[in-house]
């Protein structure tokens, strides 16, 4: 269950509002129970709603009439609407899950996810360009070391990133795994250094105070984020800001993994072998130690 704040659009609201002096009883039970659960009164039809509202199986359909409908499809059609239409991604778990089970539909859930990432990936060839992605690895290339930071979801793809570039000779500190001792990770950060962001939906105060630190250090930023988590002051040196789907689609992680991969992969190309020298060490190293 979520708030009904975060469960229903705008739009939604207002129409409730607009007709609140023509509301029974019955109405405002299923309105309540519409309210509760994004998923189920996407779904749902008119008499299994009723039926969870304790309400006779016709006063769904009374109450879409009453909202300015032709019946209770129409208005399932617009409370679907409500969920998946926005300006962005909802800052709601619930929501978000609730319109991507939506779109969905009765085409299936693994088909809906992969056709959101294949149309994210594909918005990627046109949208990011080979030097962007050159600027990102000529900055890592020269740099000391290279601070790798971001939270939630993105906490597990910057432990990658550092976990990749230490394999490939890049002296990298994941600091998502260092949080309990920021300052410490932090104290020796210079000019030589590099801080790696990753930023999506919001922008979270720690990453605010670790760019801002970074930026008195004379540290070069990189970010790669989502077009609206692009609010980082000061802004990055480099930023490559993507879309990861539309509202209602999967918010790829694969979109900003590809692209990470592919500094990482014009690292290798353009290092002199560095890169190749140190993957082919760490394997022996592996090997022999007993330890893989």
């Amino acid at each position: 269950m979520i708030d009904s704040q975060d469960a229903v659009s705008h739009a939604l609201r207002e129409l409730i509002s607009r007709h609140a002096a023509r509301l029974t009883p019955a109405d405002e039970r299923l309105l309540g129970v519409l309210t509760q659960d994004p998923v189920r009164a996407a779904i749902e039809n008119g008499a299994v709603v009723s039926s969870r509202a304790g309400v006779h199986p016709a006063s769904a359909v009374r109450l879409a009439r009453r909202l300015g409908f032709s019946g209770y499809p129409e208005f399932r059609s617009f409370i679907q609407a409500s969920l998946m239409d926005g300006s962005g991604d909802f800052e709601s778990p619930a929501a978000r899950m609730a319109a991507r089970l939506v779109k969905a539909g009765d085409g299936g859930v693994l088909a809906s996810v992969l056709d959101s990432e294949i149309a994210a990936l594909e918005q990627v060839r046109s949208a990011v360009s080979d030097s962007e992605i050159r600027q990102f690895s000529g900055v890592i290339r020269k740099a000391r070391r290279v601070f790798v930071f971001g939270r939630g979801h993105f906490g597990a793809l910057a432990a990658l990133v550092a976990l990749r570039l230490n394999r490939s000779g890049y002296s990298a500190v994941d600091l998502n795994s260092q949080l309990h001792q920021l300052p410490e990770a932090l104290v020796e950060m210079s000019e030589s250094d590099v801080l790696w962001l990753f930023a999506f939906r919001r922008t979270v105060p720690v990453l605010k105070e670790v760019r801002a630190i970074a930026a008195s250090r004379g540290t070069c930023t990189l970010a790669i984020t989502d077009l609206g988590g692009a609010r980082i002051d000061p802004g990055p040196d480099h930023h490559i800001a993507i879309s990861r789907g539309a509202v209602g689609e999967s918010q790829s992680l694969v979109v900003p993994m590809t692209i990470a991969n592919a500094v990482i992969l014009d690292l290798a190309a353009t290092d002199d072998g560095r890169s190749i020298r140190s993957l082919q060490s760490f394997k022996s190293f592996r090997a022999d130690s007993g330890l893989s």
